[in-house]
Formats: structure tokens, C-alpha cells, sequence
């Protein structure tokens, strides 16, 4: 029996890079997934690359209350429960506290934490009928470790690490599990489009960026959003019935690197 049998998965974001690939790892697990996303040709690339009825899509907004009453009812509808929610949709707005747009801050605090909220909300009492269920809240290295110009994604997925442990404390006797993966850099769409410029200012192409980005990680490279998917496999299934309110980092060891002596490397190299 593949491990994900006879569940039913909602995952946010899951048009491109780490949704689509966590919805074809939970499809190859034997789960039924309804993919959410914002872009409808996008969600039904996901879909049509998956096996007959084994997938939906659900165009919709995690910003937007009203979607989410919509992804919750559709996801229900295709599985007949719902037991694993996976939010991973998110936003990057680059800006310090003085220089970000305060829509734009609003924005991000809608789609990164409230939407998960509201997710989170409408999701539980289902999982609660059921008998339980698994959460996974995708969150970033960067709820952890600030970046620069990173103050409303930074603070965003801090505030989903924090989310996350609350909601495990709150259910774990309910039999609902909640945790959170953090990754570090990952080569999706999102992170192409964000480092486009800074490519553009170092004279190279995105390629050279990514290699020039992921020097100093222990791995040195970016990770595949398949190498995520696994981990997300794990937190849905019964191989982790026990794990709530873990905050998992998924970096190619980045997290352990201590900046004063990355410089120091690079100095030493000449590529200071």
C-alpha cells in the first residue's frame, strides 16, 4: 500500500515549483490532490501531467476569503474528506521597514500568513471529523535568518514558524499534526524572477548568480523543488504520526555556515 493511500491533499501554490512538484510526489503516493493556485493554465499543466483522476485544480486567490471557502468545499467535494493541507503559496515583496510600500506589506501579510490562517481554519474542523490529519506549512530559512530587504517575507514566515507551533500545541490532542518546512534556496520561478536583476548587476546570467548565491553552502547549489517534496511526503503520511510543531530546515546545510567566516573564505579565495 503507497503511503498516501486513500487520502485527500489541498495544496496552496501548486501551479509551479514546489506545489506542482509536491502534488506529483503525493499523486505517486497514492493521495488524491487538489492543486490551488492563482494562474488556471498553470494548475491544469499540474493536473493534465498526472494520472486520470487523480488530481483537480481549484483557481483561487489564499489572499482572498472567499477562495479559500471555495478551495476547502472543492477539495472535499473531489476526495469526499480532506485530510492533508499543505500551504505553500506565498509572495516575495523585497523593501526594508522604511522603504516598503504599506499595501504592498499588507499584501504579503495576507497571502503569507493570513491566507494559511484562514487555511488552516476552514481545514481543521474537516480533519477533526475525520479523525485527524497533517498540515504542512511551507515556510523559508528566512523565518529564521533575515535577509536583506527581506522585512515583510522575513517577518511573514516567521510569523508561519509561530503559527504552526501554536497550532500543533492546540490540536495535537485532536490528532491533527502541524509543522513546518523551512527550505533554503530553491530553483523555482519565484527565485528566478527575484535575482534577475541582481544577475544583470554582477554581469551574469541566472545560472551564475545561482552559483555565485549558493558558494558558501555546504552542498553548493540550490535545491530542485522535488528535493522538498519528499520531506512534505514524510509530514503527510503515518511514518510521522508522532512529529507536531517541527520546524525542519531543508537547506543544503545553509543554516550552519557562519557568515564572519564565509567572507573570510572568500577573501582568502580572492573573490572578496
Amino acid at each position: 500500500m503507497k503511503k498516501l493511500e486513500d487520502k485527500t491533499a489541498l495544496i496552496t501554490g501548486g501551479g509551479s515549483g514546489i506545489g506542482a512538484a509536491i502534488a506529483r510526489r503525493f499523486v505517486e503516493e497514492g493521495a488524491r490532490v487538489c492543486v490551488a493556485g492563482r494562474r488556471q493554465a498553470a494548475l491544469d499543466d499540474v493536473v493534465r501531467a498526472l494520472p486520470p483522476d487523480s488530481a483537480v485544480s481549484i483557481c483561487g486567490d489564499v489572499s482572498c476569503e472567499d477562495d479559500i471557502d471555495v478551495m476547502i468545499a472543492k477539495a472535499v467535494d473531489f476526495g469526499g474528506k480532506l485530510d492533508i493541507l499543505v500551504n505553500n503559496a506565498a509572495m516575495e515583496v523585497p523593501g526594508t521597514v522604511a522603504d516598503i510600500e504599506t499595501d504592498l506589506w499588507r499584501k504579503a501579510l495576507d497571502t503569507n500568513l493570513t491566507g494559511p490562517f484562514l487555511l488552516m481554519k476552514k481545514s481543521i474542523p474537516h480533519m477533526i471529523q475525520n479523525g485527524g490529519g497533517s498540515i504542512i506549512n511551507v515556510a523559508s530559512l528566512a523565518g529564521l535568518r533575515s535577509i536583506p530587504a527581506g522585512a515583510a517575507y522575513c517577518s511573514t514566515k516567521a510569523g508561519l514558524i509561530m503559527l504552526t507551533r501554536q497550532a500543533a500545541l492546540d490540536y495535537g490532542p485532536l490528532k491533527i499534526r502541524c509543522n513546518a518546512v523551512c527550505p533554503g534556496g530553491v530553483r523555482t520561478d519565484m527565485l528566478e524572477r527575484s535575482v534577475g536583476p541582481l544577475a544583470e548587476k554582477l554581469g551574469t546570467d541566472v545560472d551564475g548568480f545561482m552559483a555565485y548565491f549558493s558558494s558558501m553552502v555546504p552542498m553548493r547549489r540550490v535545491a530542485l523543488p522535488e528535493e522538498i517534496s519528499g520531506l512534505c511526503s514524510y509530514l503527510a503520511s503515518d511514518d510521522s504520526t508522532y512529529m507536531t510543531g517541527a520546524v525542519l530546515v531543508i537547506d543544503g546545510g545553509a543554516a550552519v555556515v557562519d557568515i564572519s567566516g564565509a567572507a573570510i573564505t572568500r577573501l582568502l579565495e580572492g573573490r572578496a
